[in-house]
């Protein structure tokens, strides 16, 4: 059940070849309770692996890691337009988005190959083009370690952000996601307002796109603009879009005419932390294997043989110079292990 000394390097998107102490793959409710039964969730709280995507590790882990690896995808409520999917935390996130397309259940096609495995998709809060995956969540079901028993959150209790959710905070390590449910539907609207989204549409020569065809321009967007992580190493965006108030982008602007905005609400706008990583010059930045993706400022990629303290040292460098120019702290989105 509980492996030592196990390699994860097949466990990362950055590809980095580091060892965990212990490490169990988790295929079964019953393996969780086990393990919990154990001592060792007593001196730490385990790491929990989904598709690796949104991690940075710096060394080896000294500590218990845990793999979802939970599979099923199924309706469990069929109201006519709309459905109710419970997909389990180990289901890999794109391929669940084209399942459900397939079944003709929109809501999700914007979120078509985001990296990484649908239980991690609450933590993270995913979102892309125009649309967040709270919009769509119903609830959830996890392992609660603290009180050793299943457990269902809803929406109000995951306490969902940008970028942000009850378990990036106080409930970090606490919560082994099981399966999450969302809300979809069969005559589904699709965003078409977001990005180069319509572009693509009509150079697909789609006039009237349904979900099948927004997945595949959001596909075809993604995949001109971020690398392959099983090409080069990578994480996706490794930085959030900073959200800052109305008068401090206005200040900006004077200075920066070409700044980039997208409103959240009267008081704040978002600026995209692409450009400006790239109004620093970063991007295509490279220093040994560890750089800046020529074409997307967002993405640091490792080249081969980078180091995970490497990758991170860069993101430092990158926030310090941006705060520096325009007085803006970029946050990272990646958790740095």
């Amino acid at each position: 059940m509980i492996e030592k000394n196990i390699s994860l390097k097949s466990s990362n998107t950055f590809g980095f070849d580091i060892q965990a102490d212990l490490y169990a793959e988790i295929r079964d409710i019953n393996t969780l309770l086990s393990i919990w039964k154990t001592n060792l969730l007593v001196q730490s709280s385990p790491l929990i692996l989904g598709g690796g995507s949104n991690i940075l590790f710096t060394d080896n882990y000294h500590g218990l890691v845990l793999r979802n690896s939970l599979l099923g995808k199924s309706v469990i409520q069929d109201a006519g337009d709309a459905v109710i999917v419970e997909l389990a935390g180990g289901e890999n996130w794109h391929q669940s988005v084209l399942w459900a397309i397939e079944q003709g259940f929109g809501g999700i096609e914007n979120l078509s190959l985001i990296p990484g495995s649908v239980g991690a998709a609450p933590i993270q809060n995913i979102g892309a083009y125009g649309v967040e995956l709270e919009q769509v969540f119903h609830q959830l079901h996890a392992f609660d370690f603290w009180e050793g028993k299943m457990v269902v959150l809803h929406h109000s209790e995951c306490r969902f952000g940008y970028r942000d959710s009850l378990f990036k905070r106080e409930g970090k390590g606490r919560y082994f996601i099981t399966s999450v449910e969302l809300k979809l539907h069969r005559n589904h609207v699709p965003n078409l307002s977001y990005g180069d989204i319509p572009k693509t549409l009509e150079t697909m020569g789609i006039q009237n796109p349904g979900i099948s065809d927004v997945s595949r321009a959001v596909i075809q967007i993604r995949q001109s603009k971020l690398p392959d992580p099983a090409v080069i190493g990578n994480c996706g965006s490794f930085f959030k879009n900073p959200v800052v108030p109305v008068s401090k982008y206005e200040e900006l602007k004077v200075s920066y005419p070409e700044i980039r905005s997208f409103p959240v609400n009267t008081e704040v706008v978002k600026i995209p932390a692409a450009w400006l990583i790239e109004s620093c010059n970063w991007k295509g930045f490279r220093r040994g294997d560890a750089g800046v993706h020529e074409k997307q400022a967002l993405v640091l990629v490792n080249y081969g043989n980078a180091k995970g303290n490497e990758i991170r040292s860069l993101a430092f460098e990158i926030q310090e110079s941006v705060n520096q120019r325009f007085g803006i702290e970029l946050e990272m989105e990646v958790n740095i292990r």
